[in-house]
């Protein structure tokens, strides 16, 4: 295939990304991380699935960076995963480091690509990345609304025993506990939630997709979700590599937009060929727009504590 994704880290989220990529055919991959043996391991085990799997994107692993020379686009999604109690932002720093020397080689081995952040704290790393490579703030976005918005989705569909397919959703603001849904622009078959669903449940299900990482790593007690965000992860991929112009909430950098500048936070987006193409400004209420900008400046305040 001509298109090549690289994806940085081969654990349960970069190993799903590259599987999720691999069969819908959209991009060779190249794996890459720091544990010999794990990502060629991987990678194999993925290639050899082509053939009943209907693919033929070839998967490769490596522990050298100089193999994601000439990626479209690269998926990080390397760093410490969270255990029971942490929150995203105590990965801070751990996680800083690990996303600069990322950034380092991607600006090296990879210097016209476009990147997708995955790694925890989602918004802060996204700008981390954006600063240290210096990219063009259209080419470095974070995965975070989306999946947000999925989970808010799914929670919805089984409130009502619907399809899920059926259900669009908008979750913006950070991608921790300060996400902000908004269930005024989620709906059924376009119809508004707020007629099928009593204001009592929906702020339910909004608390419950705050919260829908922390559950998923209280039950598994050792790690944390990877199906979900590499499933959200892979429909950014998608629409950068097809030129899709899908509107997608996730991680941009804004400039002004919502009232606030300089800082990555979940906002809707076009998504395309060129990156973010796009942010889209929807008419937020008093209380809505209070909600988003507590959550940037709730990032504000983290991004000091690296430097910025």
């Amino acid at each position: 295939m001509n298109r090549k994704v690289a994806v940085i880290g081969a654990g349960n989220v970069g190993a799903s990304v590259a599987q999720y990529v691999a069969e819908a055919n959209l991009a060779d991959v190249v794996m890459v991380d720091i544990l010999e043996g794990i990502p060629q391991g991987k990678a194999l085990d993925l290639t050899q699935a082509g053939p009943v799997r209907m693919y033929n994107a070839h998967v490769t692993g490596t522990n050298d960076y100089k193999d994601i020379e000439g990626a479209d686009l690269v998926v990080m999604t390397a760093g410490l995963a969270r255990k029971p109690g942490m929150s995203r932002e105590d990965l801070l720093k751990a996680n800083a480091d690990i996303v600069g020397g990322a950034a380092d080689n991607i600006k090296k081995f990879a210097p016209k690509s476009f990147v997708i952040v995955v790694t925890n704290p989602l918004d802060i790393m996204t700008y981390h990345m954006f600063k240290r490579t210096g990219f063009e703030a259209n080419r470095v976005c974070g995965q975070a609304g989306i999946l947000d918005s999925i989970r808010f989705r799914t929670f919805v569909a089984m409130e009502l025993g619907v399809a899920m397919t059926d259900v669009q959703a908008m979750v913006l603001g950070g991608h921790g506990d300060t996400m902000v849904p908004l269930p005024r622009y989620t709906t059924i078959g376009g119809v508004p939630i707020g007629e099928l669903i009593s204001a009592e449940r929906i702020k339910a299900i909004s608390d419950r997709t705050r919260d829908g990482g922390a559950e998923i790593v209280k039950l598994l007690k050792s790690g944390s979700a990877y199906y979900a965000p590499a499933a959200a992860t892979v429909e950014m991929v998608k629409a950068i590599l097809l030129d899709e112009k899908r509107v997608i909430p996730l991680s941009a950098y804004l400039t002004g937009q919502y009232g606030m500048k300089d800082l990555y936070i979940g906002v809707p987006a076009v998504l395309g060929a060129h990156g973010v193409e796009k942010i889209l400004e929807l008419k937020l209420g008093k209380d809505e727009l209070d909600l988003l900008q507590k959550s940037g400046q709730t990032y504000k305040g983290f991004l000091k504590e690296i430097g910025y």
